[in-house]
């Protein structure tokens, strides 16, 4: 799924909630950088984990 993403699109992280809303920043060879909003900048491996698309945002 998350072959789907691209930079701009918004994210949670399923086992952080609390890092909050999530704007992707790349998606490069499965790694996925996000900023969130309560962690900041997080790389995310995207073959381990499944990032959940946010449609409508807050």
């Amino acid at each position: 799924m998350n072959d789907f993403l691209a930079p701009g699109n918004f994210v949670r992280h399923p086992n952080q909630p609390d890092w909050g809303l999530g704007q992707v920043q790349s998606v490069i060879d499965g790694k996925i950088t996000v900023n969130f909003e309560h962690m900041g900048k997080m790389v995310i491996d995207g073959s381990r984990i499944e990032l959940v698309m946010v449609i409508e945002q807050k």
